[in-house]
């Protein structure tokens, strides 16, 4: 039985040590083929075998730890995950508002008006809401995860807080414990109320730059109209919600409508406005038989569709589930931070008791009360968040950034591995060319166009797309009885039509059948041959009577694209089936040194591997089911999105457009989004080896400098929020 891929939301976690606990319990279930669970975007990416497991088993596992797994996938399901993300973000508003308010009296009171009477029992009594009521979240949390012998950023917040606010209680009541002894008491409520207030304003401005960071998907999202005007037989109109929409229906499409269903034009025509889809800014035009996608914007005119492919079937819904999916895949240097964070708070924790038992033997007098701050502080300032979030939230923005653009990134690997690239092979078919053969030039033996409807009625009959291109290029005329149509494998196709032969194909099929071919005809056909034309003959049984020239149109953007990446640095490579007059004069037209012609499938399979040896990263660009195995084989392949689907389920990438100029763009794109994730990581690993040893106490020795618990609560807000905020700068970028 083939696995199952599922992109599910991660309910309950609240740091990058959570989410490595709940991969953790998922890989270690039978059945579970691979998981990525992402803390930046809530969710985990899972492949699992169904004949061993089931969704609900998963869930389980999940809340045996204390979190949960959201299985539902009907539209009930996903908004009421919304109406749950948008309460408990309107509660994380509630909470730090409360939280404040009561720690700007207990600051005030605390460094001005310490000496009031009753000073400690105003500010116990302000504690306490601020520390259990506002901030019952961490000990919650903790709690849970103290059940199942783990530990997170709530055992951090709830240690270092609960210890300030304990020791704070037992100072007010039993003061003359330590006045008996000659030292001075003092209390620290304002310091367990100001952490709290900081780390949810933090958690607050987080979940809202991580609300950012996927904005691509909203807009995708947004890009489905709730109803839709539905035509019944006869002419009768209704309007029925989206999900109503069966294959098969016809549908109106009004001016300034978004097109709802991925379908074919059935009536009327239009311009449609597709950069939502393929970043192509100018509207396309819309006749009858072509076809529209989902989240289009139809311009000015009116028209009807026949819907083919509805709900999660259309381009757009696979395109929200491959952006979600690559929004929860990890970059390879995302593992290494995971084994990190799984550590950290264990490490943190141990850090802490033992700054406050240093403290104890060597800080005299004062020790105790030095050590239990310096373990608080320590606690407190520790930030796996700032770690968990700074790979995942510059891929997210990275692969939305991408999707805007019209390059869909399937993984986080490949947007990695991009900007290594130094190798592109380039298929010529419809990646360099158009891939839509069309007839150059048509020239008739003594200009006689009399048999032009015997021509266009026999390549009716053929199925080769070089005939298609004849029907296209030929007026309408008259039907003829075409009867012994036969199709000659390798040389064209023959017919008779009144008694008489026809034949439609190469030079060799007419001199095998001793054909007369006039000498103007065979100059113009040579003079095409060498422009890299496909040069078809069309003869009767014993004389040619036209000849043809059919070629690729070179795609407007493809030579701009070529110099782009050669001026980069990258080599460019083309590899074509075509015969070497085609291939030479294409190479030449674009600007391309190194080209193969006369390829099979399994030779470009074969040339991506021998540059690889080389030393080569290597990306693959094709369009076709013949590139497959080579995009297969490429280190990052690319697929023109105008391909087959085998080709785009193959590649890694895929440019919806089919616009070369996309490829330096993904190139651009992936050199960006590394950067972030480097310039995140070092000013996350730089924030925890600094803050953590002053918190602890170091410099007090050299400058008598302790950190206050509630400075570092300050400091650990802002390292999460300065790693989303950099990722968000991403999205400024432009891409040209």
């Amino acid at each position: 039985m083939p696995t199952i891929k599922k992109t599910l939301p991660v309910l309950n976690m609240s740091c990058a040590s959570c989410a490595v606990s709940v991969q953790t319990i998922l890989s270690a279930q039978r059945g579970v083929v691979n998981d990525d669970v992402s803390y930046a975007n809530n969710s985990v990416n899972i492949e699992f075998d169904p004949a061993i497991t089931t969704l609900q088993k998963l869930k389980s596992a999940v809340q045996g730890i204390g979190y949960d797994l959201m299985i539902e996938d009907s539209e009930d399901a996903k908004a009421s995950l919304e109406a749950a993300q948008h309460d408990n973000y309107k509660s994380l508003q509630i909470k730090t508002i409360g939280a404040v308010s009561l720690s700007v009296p207990l600051v005030v009171i605390s460094m001005f008006l310490i000496h009031i009477p009753y000073a400690d029992y105003i500010m116990w009594v302000l504690a306490t809401p601020a520390v259990f009521i506002f901030g019952r979240q961490f000990f919650i949390g903790a709690y849970k995860q103290a059940r199942h012998f783990s530990a997170n950023m709530d055992t951090l917040v709830a240690l270092s807080t609960g210890i300030a606010y304990l020791f704070s209680v037992f100072n007010t009541l039993f003061p003359k414990f330590w006045t008996s002894r000659g030292l001075e008491t003092s209390v620290y409520f304002e310091a367990a109320s100001v952490v709290i207030s900081f780390i949810l304003l933090g958690k607050l401005l987080e979940e809202k730059a991580k609300g950012n960071t996927s904005s691509a998907i909203k807009k995708l999202m947004g890009l489905q109209p709730n109803t839709v005007t539905i035509i019944h037989e006869g002419g009768h109109q209704m309007e029925i919600p989206l999900v109503q929409v069966m294959a098969g229906n016809i549908l109106l499409v009004k001016p300034g409508d978004k097109i709802p269903v991925d379908g074919i034009v059935n009536q009327g025509s239009s311009f449609v406005d597709e950069s939502t889809i393929t970043g192509e800014p100018i509207p396309v035009e819309k006749a009858i038989n072509d076809k529209v996608f989902a989240g289009t914007i139809n311009q000015k005119g009116s028209f009807q569709i026949r819907a083919e492919k509805v709900g999660g079937d259309t381009l757009l819904s696979q395109i929200i589930k491959m952006v979600q999916e690559a929004q929860g895949s990890k970059a390879p240097v995302q593992k290494l931070v995971d084994k990190i964070a799984g550590v950290f708070v264990p490490v943190v924790m141990g850090i802490a008791v033992l700054s406050m038992i240093v403290w104890m033997l060597l800080g005299g007098a004062n020790g105790l009360t030095h050590g239990l701050l310096a373990m608080v502080t320590v606690l407190v300032i520790a930030c796996p968040c700032a770690l968990g979030l700074a790979t995942p939230t510059a891929i997210m923005v990275g692969i939305g950034k991408g999707a805007e653009n019209g390059i869909l990134i399937k993984d986080a690997e490949s947007l990695e591995l991009a900007t290594k690239i130094n190798a592109v092979v380039l298929d010529k078919t419809g990646t360099i060319t158009e891939g839509k053969p069309i007839v150059r030039e048509i020239v008739w033996t003594d200009n006689d166009h009399t048999s032009t409807d015997i021509l266009r009625n026999i390549e009716r009959l053929s199925e080769h797309p070089l005939a298609e291109a004849i029907v296209q290029y030929l007026p309408d005329g008259k039907n003829i009885e075409i009867q012994n149509f036969e199709s000659i494998t390798g040389f064209g196709a023959k017919a008779t039509v009144d008694g008489t032969e026809y034949y439609v194909g190469n030079l060799n099929l007419l001199r095998e059948k001793g054909i007369i071919i006039d000498a103007a005809i065979s100059y113009g056909a040579n003079k095409w041959q060498s422009t890299a034309q496909t040069i078809i003959y069309f003869s009767n049984d014993k004389i040619c009577l036209a000849v043809m020239a059919i070629g690729d149109k070179v795609k407007p953007s493809s030579k701009l694209a070529v110099k782009k990446l050669q001026d980069s640095g990258i080599k460019v490579y083309m590899l074509t089936g075509d015969n070497e007059n085609t291939a030479k004069a294409i190479a030449a037209e674009v600007g391309i040194i190194n080209y193969m012609s006369g390829i099979l499938p399994a030779d470009k399979s074969q040339f991506v591997k021998e540059l690889q040896q080389k030393g080569k990263v290597v990306a693959m660009v094709g369009d076709g089911i013949n590139d497959s195995a080579a995009l297969a084989q490429a280190d990052v392949s690319i697929a023109m999105g105008k391909g087959s689907d085998i080709a785009m389920d193959v590649a890694k990438m895929t440019i919806i457009s089919s616009d070369l100029n996309k490829i330096p763009q993904a190139i651009k794109l992936s050199a960006r989004t590394v950067a972030t994730i480097r310039q995140n990581l070092f000013w996350a690993f730089i924030y925890n080896l600094i803050g953590i040893p002053i918190a602890a106490g170091i410099l007090y020795p050299i400058n008598g400098f302790l950190l206050s618990p509630m400075i570092a609560g300050a400091a650990m807000a802002l390292s999460s929020i300065s790693v989303v905020s950099n990722s968000l700068r991403l999205k400024l970028k432009t891409l040209e």
